[in-house]
């Protein structure tokens, strides 16, 4: 097959399996489209076995980092913390669902920031379903906010989104460094988001709640696990702070402490097993095989090509211009591939400092546009459907399309005015 043939062959089967990744026609599960796509390229003879290895070992620490969350998100699921954290949200509410929407909301961050955004997507949003249920008042103001704090939040600390690790990869800033350049951008991309559902939703949210609902106690257990998840933020901090991989670190953390307690509780480890989603694992190796795959038919030049161009712009327009060709770009491919696509060109370009701030700011923040933007989101809306909610994509777009763009002006607008400021 001659080879510019075999480059655009290449390139419509991997486009075809993630725009099926983010139909999901039949209800197939994404990890079985992005796996088919990655098992015909290899049939086709369109990448080597070796290539394909090689692109997902590369993802060792991630999915080391990712189990070791799931792992730590179950135990929380399992011992009751998230519905503990929504029962006091609700009793500290005092009957008004603008309070209630502040508490959950800043649940959100705490978890995010703690445990990455696919925790609050996947195992807070449940409880928080359940809780505003009790409450009986309309769930979608709060179920919008779980979804969007996941990723307003995620550039708070590296271990906030495993986004983080893929486009950084082995230039990963220290914890010093990392909050030197983020946290302000971060604190102004958490609360614009939080102002713009604010006010969409401003008239569900001037409805009371119901106030005669028995509060969840946290059991022992649950005490021993949340000391442990403490203890885990603790360790990937320091991690942090030295540089180092924050995979293996996470993944030990997590089976010391579901080793004490499983030794305390006396419950099966083969159940906390089997509720980790292996399948996302496979889905981000496949991911890492197409990234690479697509790269190796030329796609590095074009955008190696368009990153020499912004850097020859000034540090405001190419900084603006970097941030929503990338922010949309989330929305149309996925977050995790855009990632890996930034990170490589990142790589080749020798770019860093204010250009790569500014595409880890874009790759975190860009889904909230659109419900096919990030895997966090896209976990969201499975839980949702597993509740009997449906989200449509319209529905998201609609918030989304105030929300993205202004926290990621202002979050960028953040970042150039602490460039500029240490750069004199």
């Amino acid at each position: 097959m001659p080879q510019l043939a075999a480059h655009v062959l290449l390139i419509c089967i991997v486009a075809a399996s993630i725009l099926l990744m983010l139909l999901r026609p039949r209800g197939i599960a994404e990890v079985y489209w992005v796996g088919g796509g990655v098992l015909l390229l290899l049939a086709l003879r369109l990448i080597p076995l070796h290539l394909a290895a090689h692109a997902a070992a590369k993802g060792t620490d991630v999915y080391l980092f990712l189990a070791g969350m799931m792992l730590l998100s179950e135990l929380a699921r399992e011992t009751g913390i998230f519905d503990w954290i929504s029962s006091i949200a609700v009793r500290h509410a005092r009957s008004s669902g603008r309070r209630l929407f502040f508490l959950l909301y800043l649940a959100g961050i705490c978890v995010t920031v703690c445990m990455s955004n696919d925790a609050t997507a996947v195992v807070l949003t449940p409880a928080v379903l359940a809780s505003v249920r009790r409450a009986r008042i309309d769930p979608l103001p709060f179920l919008f906010a779980c979804a969007m704090v996941a990723n307003a939040a995620s550039f708070v600390l590296p271990i906030s989104n495993p986004a983080n690790l893929v486009v950084f990869h082995s230039s990963l800033p220290p914890l010093p460094q990392w909050l030197i350049a983020f946290l302000v951008p971060s604190v102004l991309s958490i609360a614009t988001t939080f102002a713009v559902l604010r006010f969409y939703f401003r008239r569900q949210l001037h409805a009371s709640i119901a106030t005669d609902l028995q509060p969840a106690e946290l059991s022992s257990d649950g005490k021993l696990v949340l000391i442990g998840i403490g203890l885990v933020v603790a360790v990937l901090l320091i991690a942090s702070a030295f540089g180092k991989d924050l995979g293996l670190p996470t993944l030990l953390a997590a089976l010391a402490i579901t080793a004490v307690s499983v030794l305390h509780s006396r419950v099966n480890p083969l159940r906390l097993a089997k509720e980790i989603s292996w399948a996302t694992l496979a889905l981000v190796a496949a991911l890492f095989i197409m990234v690479d795959s697509v790269e190796s038919a030329g796609a590095l030049s074009l955008t190696h090509s368009a990153f020499l161009y912004v850097q020859r712009l000034g540090p405001s327009s190419g900084a603006f211009l970097t941030a929503f060709t990338v922010g949309v770009g989330n929305n149309l491919i996925n977050n995790l591939p855009m990632g890996l696509l930034a990170a490589n060109t990142l790589s080749i370009t020798h770019a860093h400092g204010l250009l790569a701030n500014t595409v880890l700011i874009a790759v975190d923040l860009g889904p909230n546009l659109a419900v096919s933007g990030s895997l966090a989101t896209i976990l969201w809306l499975l839980a949702l459907r597993r509740e009997g909610l449906n989200v449509r994509f319209r529905d998201f777009l609609k918030v989304g399309i105030f929300a993205m763009p202004a926290a990621l002006l202002l979050s960028i607008a953040g970042l150039l005015s602490l460039h500029s400021l240490l750069s004199k």
